[in-house]
């Protein structure tokens, strides 16, 4: 006899057709969302991606599961670069190339940054798993290239990442170039007192 509990927890997987439009209306609702705020309509989600409002709602079907799809989305594209940068670049370039994604990614989380503090309940677990993912992609970086000497050994990742966000909080930054501005004042902090 099948064990019903743990098929029902196994995610069901898309077809590659139903894949492709997940994926699309992602990427479509992450542009829209930057350009014009969570509240845009669906149906110009719908228009980017080349589907129609129905395949949005069959998949996302409160407006709500979108916002969460694109912001993990992000926070795993975001995490998962850390391994690639340190495995392609030394540790000093990796974690300079990873902040700067990391800043990207900021910067496209201001369309969201409403519905993240709108007190919708639907959104309370998201800072948890951005801490959970981000936290030890940096924490890996900052290891590494503090075992070279390229910066000092006594930053607390999570300090770094919520320094970078408030940085790049809306009204707090005139624009993209001042962010990165502001990203390599703090690089140069890191490596003060370092042994490079």
């Amino acid at each position: 006899m099948p064990d019903t509990e743990s098929t029902e927890r196994a995610p069901r997987r898309l077809r590659s057709d139903a894949q492709r439009n997940v994926d699309a209306v992602r990427a479509a609702a992450k542009a829209v969302f930057a350009e014009a705020g969570v509240d845009a309509p669906m149906r110009q989600i719908a228009s980017r991606a080349g589907v129609g409002v129905g395949t949005i709602y069959r998949h996302f079907p409160q407006r709500s599961d979108l916002v969460v799809a694109v912001f993990r989305h992000e926070v795993d594209a975001c995490a998962d670069a850390a391994p690639t940068l340190a495995a392609e670049y030394p540790p000093g370039e990796a974690l300079t190339r990873w902040l700067r994604r990391y800043l990207d990614f900021i910067a496209a989380k201001r369309g969201l940054h409403t519905a993240l503090h709108s007190g919708d309940p639907a959104f309370d677990p998201l800072p948890t798993y951005f801490s959970e993912r981000l936290r030890p992609a940096l924490g890996a970086l900052l290891d590494a290239a503090a075992a070279t000497g390229e910066v000092r050994p006594d930053v607390d990742p999570t300090e770094l990442l919520h320094a970078i966000a408030m940085l790049s909080v809306p009204g707090n930054a005139d624009g993209p170039e001042k962010g990165q501005r502001m990203v390599e004042l703090l690089l140069d902090g890191l490596r003060y007192g370092s042994r490079a």
